[in-house]
């Protein structure tokens, strides 16, 4: 699934350096924490692969 926006994606890429390892687990806030509890490295590696170009910075929370 692909991010709405660019704080989606960036908060999933922070999901998946702590899923990963790169970074600690207790680093996390908000919504990467529950991203990083709730989704697979899969599905956390297609929303961080979204390109930010064109997105808003933040998606409407209509959507």
């Amino acid at each position: 699934m692909p991010a709405k926006s660019q704080a989606q994606q960036k908060a999933a890429g922070a999901a998946l350096a702590a899923k990963r390892g790169d970074m600690k687990k207790s680093e996390l806030k908000g919504a990467s924490k529950s991203m990083a509890k709730s989704m697979s490295e899969t599905e956390l590696e297609k929303m961080a692969s979204t390109k930010r170009k064109g997105k808003a910075e933040h998606s409407s929370k209509s959507n």
